[in-house]
């Protein structure tokens, strides 16, 4: 009997491996469309998907979605994993404490609820109230609001609300006591914080009116600063500042503590901003240059009197604070308050009238206290290799709450006397694994170019290096972001069923300074997939892993690096999981906001050399058929007007044309969803299950109860 059930076992096993090998996709239509780039010729067979208006584009995506889903529900265990990840993600969740007045806010999650939920409390042992609940705020728990911005005599609170996902927002101004809100309704929001003046109004960065056919894939242009008085139509806002000689900028303000000082911010993409200052004591007072773009970086710190405290990269690339006389802005009359160091100068936040400066040694935080003179007054003791922020408040206040996490620490929050350094505990997390059974180390691989590079490794304790461990790997590599060390309940999944995390510090982040973030981008991009092909090589050359067992994941930015590796090298890694990617590199501009990302990766009508460097690496581009890719799970969503779904439909329908038919290539299309920001966790625990069904699925791997 036995003997029986073993073979029917074996029977069953192998129709269901028969019937994945045989994913039959949905015939997908090309049209004759070929564009010129200074001589060259390329195709663009399926540019229609780029219309996600159109009936046809809608009906490709519900045909992908049901083949994938299809898929999905046909693995054995998908079941199991998404049970127990409902199981694991289920726990009450905080964040760090603010005041503002007499009350305390904080945001609390029960476990399962799609948005946290924003309370506040009279004191630190006072009961909590609901200030505000974006669950109610639609249906399904699409809806996601920012952190408030509270008046300076703390009447009012203005928030943010975004709709499923999307990057565009409208106001809404609370007042604080009765928590009733004003009639006042501010829209057409984008890439935006709002800054109050006393307790009449708010500056605001907005677009013109979008069409609301397109909003969510037409180009951006023309964002302008204005000024909302309560009580008002949005009709008679003020219009504080535009640029209309350079339509694709961002511009946003916002005043001091103190309001002395109105600060003007432009950027013409993701790297390199100016700077522009008005002094409000005087009301016949015009924005003044303080720091001219786009070669440097500089963020406002704070007003120390009449001179300004400013974070630059101006002959620092791992910067350095400076102070500024308004009066006075050239460079050669800045004095410097906290001089360069060889470790990256992350942030600077402000409270108590201290500065707290924030270093990244080998992607692991060190913060610093010091006096606005510059003079150290300690380091704050963090309890190891990891990832600390929230050193931020009032120039009155005295203590502050700071978190601190990493990959096997989950986020805890502690609470910091400004005056004597003195650190509490102050909530530490209920997640439900034991974390000390987890285990992680640094370590650093030297990539194609020669250039040392480091990763973190993080596995259950007494793993063997037998070569045959299901590895994930996740890396970003882009727009001088950093890739810390930080508590992830998606990755502590995998841990627990035996898998092991990596995360690769690639350049183009800026872990090192402005020197790593170059190294990585425009023509240097390349060194990217390098480092990250070379990271998978140590892995598998230290016996972590071998190429059938190991997979990579990333998301846009990190989308187009796992496009770009798995078209350099598809041999080596069994699973590919590129999520809300920038996949079309010669057409990204065209939409949204990418025209901003061309100070990070050129633009192909830009230059022969900018398209020839984009073409060489676009992931869409750089299929060929009849290659054995890896089994590839595509993930985008409907509502991203961040990086638009025309990326991913058009990269999964030329990977299914091409692909040799070996590993499956799917797409799983998100509705109600953006790029991924304010995802309900209903939809981030559905994404997770199809996301760890599929990779442990085809890295051959039994769910582990």
């Amino acid at each position: 009997m036995v003997k029986i059930n073993l073979i029917l076992l074996f029977i069953s096993m192998l129709l269901s491996t028969q019937n994945f090998a045989q994913v039959k996709y949905p015939e997908t239509k090309k049209v004759n469309q070929v564009d010129d780039y200074f001589g060259t010729k390329v195709t663009d067979p399926y540019r229609w998907l780029e219309d996600d208006n159109s009936e046809e584009t809608k009906e490709w995506v519900e045909e992908e979605n049901k083949v994938t889903g299809q898929y999905l529900s046909a693995i054995p265990f998908y079941a199991k994993v998404k049970n127990k990840l409902e199981q694991m993600w289920n726990y009450p969740k905080y964040s760090s404490p603010f005041k503002e007045g007499e009350w305390y806010y904080f945001y609390k999650n029960d476990g399962l609820q799609n948005q946290s939920i924003l309370y506040r409390q009279k004191g630190l042992e006072g009961t909590p109230e609901i200030f505000i609940d974006p669950n109610k705020m639609s249906k399904d728990g699409t809806a996601a609001i920012s952190t408030p911005a509270f008046s300076k005599n703390k009447r009012y609170a203005v928030y943010l609300e975004a709709q499923a996902g999307s990057d565009w927002q409208m106001a809404h101004i609370m007042n604080v006591a009765d928590k009733q809100l004003l009639k006042d309704e501010v829209n057409y929001i984008k890439f935006s914080g709002t800054s109050w003046k006393g307790d009449d109004g708010f500056y605001y960065s907005r677009y013109p009116k979008p069409d609301e056919t397109s909003k969510l894939t037409n180009q951006n242009q023309h964002h302008m600063v204005y000024y909302h008085k309560l009580g008002t139509s949005q009709n008679d806002d003020v219009l504080i500042y535009e640029d209309n000689a350079h339509p694709l900028r961002t511009i946003g303000a916002g005043l001091s503590e103190d309001e002395h000082f109105l600060i003007l911010g432009k950027s013409e993409g993701t790297s390199g901003s100016e700077i522009w200052v008005k002094d409000m004591k005087s009301p016949s007072a015009e924005f003044k240059l303080l720091i001219k773009g786009f070669d440097t970086e500089a963020d406002f710190i704070d007003n120390d009197g009449d001179y300004l405290l400013v974070r630059t990269n101006a002959d620092a690339p791992n910067y350095k604070v400076v102070l500024i006389d308004p009066k006075k802005p050239a460079k050669e009359n800045w004095k410097t308050i906290i001089p360069e160091r060889k470790e990256l100068l992350e942030s600077v936040g402000t409270a108590g009238h201290k500065l707290f400066l924030t270093y990244l040694q080998d992607a692991s935080s060190r913060v610093y206290q010091t006096n606005y003179k510059g003079n150290l007054e300690r380091e704050i003791q963090l309890p190891g290799i990891g990832s600390a922020a929230g050193f931020n408040g009032y120039v009155d206040d005295k203590e502050l709450f700071y978190t601190y996490s990493s990959f096997d620490y989950p986020a805890t929050i502690f609470r910091y006397n400004i005056a004597t350094g003195h650190t509490d505990l102050f909530r530490k997390s209920e997640v439900k694994i034991n974390a000390d059974n987890y285990q992680t180390v640094q370590t650093f691989f030297t990539s194609k170019d020669g250039t040392k590079v480091p990763m973190f490794i993080t596995y259950k304790k007494g793993l063997q290096l037998n070569g045959n461990n299901p590895v994930v790997m996740y890396g970003y590599g882009g727009f001088n972001i950093p890739m810390t060390p930080a508590f992830s309940i998606f990755n502590a999944f995998f841990l627990e069923q035996g898998g092991v995390s990596v995360v690769v510090n690639l350049r183009g982040g800026n872990e090192y300074g402005e020197a790593w973030h170059k190294g990585g981008m425009l023509q240097n991009k390349q060194n990217v997939f390098d480092d990250f092909i070379a990271a998978a090589q140590f892995l598998i050359d230290k016996k972590y892993t071998n190429p059938a067992k190991l997979a990579m994941r990333g998301g846009s930015n990190g989308g187009l690096l796992v496009g770009a590796v798995m078209t350099q090298r598809p041999d080596l890694f069994k699973v590919a999981i590129p999520q809300v990617g920038v996949m079309d590199m010669l057409r990204y501009h065209k939409f949204t906001i990418g025209w901003a990302w061309a100070t990070e990766y050129g633009r192909s009508d830009n230059s022969k050399a900018e398209f020839e460097n984009l073409f060489k690496y676009s992931p869409l581009h750089n299929l060929k058929p009849g290659v054995k890719y890896p089994a590839t799970l595509i993930t985008s969503a409907d509502h991203d007007d961040r990086v638009v779904p025309a990326h991913s439909f058009k990269f999964a329908a030329t990977l299914q044309a091409d692909n040799d038919g070996t590993n499956p290539t799917l797409i799983r299309i998100e509705t109600r969803a953006g790029h991924g920001a304010g995802k309900p966790t209903g939809k981030q625990i559905e994404e997770a299950a199809d996301i760890w069904s599929f990779v442990m699925y085809n890295l051959k791997m039994d769910f582990k109860d």
